[in-house]
Parts: structure tokens; sequence; C-alpha cells
């Protein structure tokens, strides 16, 4: 059963040159967590713009990451507008709404994610974590 989804900025963080970050990022990877075509497809565009990877580098990593995901969800029109439901209800931008909807629809009860709002649910029954912050003993969230 699924349980984890990730955002882009966790598989982009695998390339981080920041330990921490990369570490992190990795040690989620390495669970094998759902993803969509949406997250392969940011992962590709940011590699090529900003971080000066050549085609077949990209194509070789979003390859490798399709069969170390345990699930793949396409994006289709029932993700689309779920999406915009997701949007109208808690605010988020039209992609990050398309993750959520993604992560909800593979049954998924954890979101990482560094853009979102750490420990918010959605819909009762998931929960976005940001991987990058520390708690202290106490609990408090540190950044």
């Amino acid at each position: 059963m699924p349980g984890d989804f990730v955002d882009t900025n966790i598989v982009i963080y695998s390339f981080s040159q920041d330990e921490h970050k990369q570490h992190k990022a990795l040690e989620i990877l390495a669970k094998q967590p759902v993803m969509s075509v949406q997250v392969l497809s940011e992962t590709a565009n940011i590699m090529r713009r900003k971080l000066g990877f050549e085609l077949a580098a990209i194509r070789t990593v979003i390859n490798r990451l399709s069969q170390e995901c345990s699930i793949l969800h396409p994006i289709n029109l029932t993700t689309l507008n779920d999406a915009f439901d997701i949007a109208e209800r808690y605010g988020f931008s039209h992609y990050d709404s398309l993750i959520i909807a993604a992560a909800l629809q593979t049954g998924c009860t954890t979101l990482y994610s560094e853009d979102m709002q750490q420990g918010q649910i959605i819909e009762e029954r998931m929960v976005i974590i940001n991987p990058f912050l520390h708690s202290d003993p106490l609990g408090a969230t540190l950044s």
C-alpha cells in the first residue's frame, strides 16, 4: 500500500551540494515513494534549464526514477479536476494542487515537500512533511 509521495523538490535535492538535504532526499527516494509523471517532467525541466544536464543524462535519470518509484501516477482529467477542487479549498497553486491530487488519488498518507506548509493535513487523510526541517528534543521545529 502506498504511503509516501514526493514533490519535485525532493528529487532535485538528491543532486544538491547541501549534504544534509541531499542525504535526506536520497533517504526518501531509497524507500521507493510514489511519484507522478508531473514530478518527472518538472525534474527534467529543472535538470535541463537550471542544472545544465544534457538530454541523454536527463533521460537516464528520469527512466531510473520511473523504475524505482513504487507507483508512477499519470496525470489525467480526473487528476486535473481534483486539482481544481484542491486549489479552491486550500488555495494552493495549480501545479501544487496537481501534486496533491495525484498523491491523494494513489492513497498516500504523506506528501514530502519543502514548498508547502509543514504539517498541513489535506482532506483529513494526508499530511505534508518538510523533511528538511529539524526538531529539537522538545518538539519545536527549527529550520
